[in-house]
């Protein structure tokens, strides 16, 4: 069996599973510029030791103006898997401990709709307003993500003589534009220590650490914001070769983006870091900010998402259900953890894992 067969018919196990499944809409339809995906992750741990842990993280468990997602179903060969949510981050996570000698394999499935995002910033809308302690949390400090020293420092300087949080949330988002550069070299999507990043000054990392900087320096000057984490599932429609997949194979397309709260237009989308990606991948590379294909991503990526992205969870210093191991600093990647420690999800050697993502019209 080839692999994209092997792939499908996971899927289809994972699918037929419905007493393993959290959660399931009934008889949603696609509309009004919805698309509906699958979007199918199987993971295998290649050199188990003792007791050993899967944990995948499941599709956004919130409804938000960008996605829908109607079930997250799952399988574990020969064991239990569990559904664990964390509400506060939309953070569901899909666990599974296998005993010694067992063949850890845990299969997901994800079926969701979603829609590109776009927020009219010429003139206030109509939103919820955010209580208090959503208020709160959003603007809270994180392990790696402080919003005091030189994050501080920095957004100050950024922000100097901007008259509204809109003119600041723009003013944040043009300097990491102009200050910061995609590094080929970080592992993964980055770590997203931001204060490290600033205090090296040498501002080069992935999409972790330029949007997680987007959050800090947002967060040190009053402006809630999140990080939100996630998966490319299809190609661009607006002409990035960068900014999608192009195929059905989504296995190295994990994507962290942000999001910042304004008053007057309720959560807004941003990606400067997908700025950077076009700079540097868009044929023929390493094109200068004023290349109009770069101008043209600058101006759509502040207060729009293009929606060919699934969203995983808003969460930091993830916890890991039953693991012995330090909290996350992002759960975006499968991950797993045996009687000789976590397993580094960037090592295919001993961790395989596959994620594949089909439209269904």
């Amino acid at each position: 069996m080839n692999r994209r067969r092997f792939l499908q018919s996971s899927a289809a196990c994972a699918a037929a599973a419905l007493t393993k499944s959290m959660p399931l809409r009934a008889n949603a339809r696609s509309g009004g510029g919805w698309r509906t995906f699958e979007v199918t992750t199987r993971v295998e741990v290649l050199k188990p030791s003792g007791v050993t842990r899967i944990w995948v993280p499941a599709a956004l468990i919130r409804d938000t103006p960008f996605q829908k997602t109607l079930a997250n179903n799952f399988h574990a060969e020969g064991v239990p898997a569990k559904f664990n949510q964390d509400r506060q981050n939309a953070l569901g996570v899909i666990a599974a401990t296998y005993p010694a000698n067992a063949r850890p394999v845990l299969t997901v499935a994800s079926r969701v709709m979603l829609k590109d995002y776009a927020v009219d910033l010429s003139t206030p809308g109509r939103i919820r307003p955010l209580s208090p302690s959503e208020l709160d949390y959003n603007l809270e400090p994180s392990r790696y993500v402080p919003t005091d020293g030189i994050v501080k420092e920095i957004a100050l300087k950024a922000t100097a003589g901007a008259a509204t949080d809109l003119d600041k949330a723009r003013a944040i988002y043009d300097w990491i534009v102009e200050n910061t550069f995609r590094d080929p070299k970080v592992r993964g999507c980055g770590r997203g220590d931001i204060a490290a990043l600033l205090e090296s000054g040498n501002l080069g990392g992935k999409c972790a650490d330029l949007n997680s900087l987007y959050v800090g320096l947002a967060r040190s000057v009053g402006l809630p914001a999140r990080h939100v984490y996630g998966v490319r599932v299809a190609r661009s429609e607006f002409g990035y070769k960068s900014l999608g997949i192009p195929t059905d194979i989504a296995t190295h397309g994990q994507h962290c983006r942000a999001e910042v709260y304004l008053r007057e237009h309720g959560w807004v989308p941003v990606d400067p870091a997908d700025v950077r990606k076009v700079i540097l991948e868009e044929p023929p590379g390493n094109r200068p900010l004023s290349d109009d294909m770069v101008v043209r991503a600058r101006k759509r990526l502040f207060g729009f998402w293009e929606m060919n992205w699934m969203a995983y969870n808003f969460a930091h210093d993830v916890r890991l259900p039953g693991s012995t191991g330090e909290p996350l600093i992002y759960l975006m990647y499968p991950q797993a953890e045996t009687s000789a420690g976590r397993v580094d999800p960037l090592d295919p050697d001993n961790f395989r894992y596959a994620i594949t993502a089909g439209e269904i019209t």
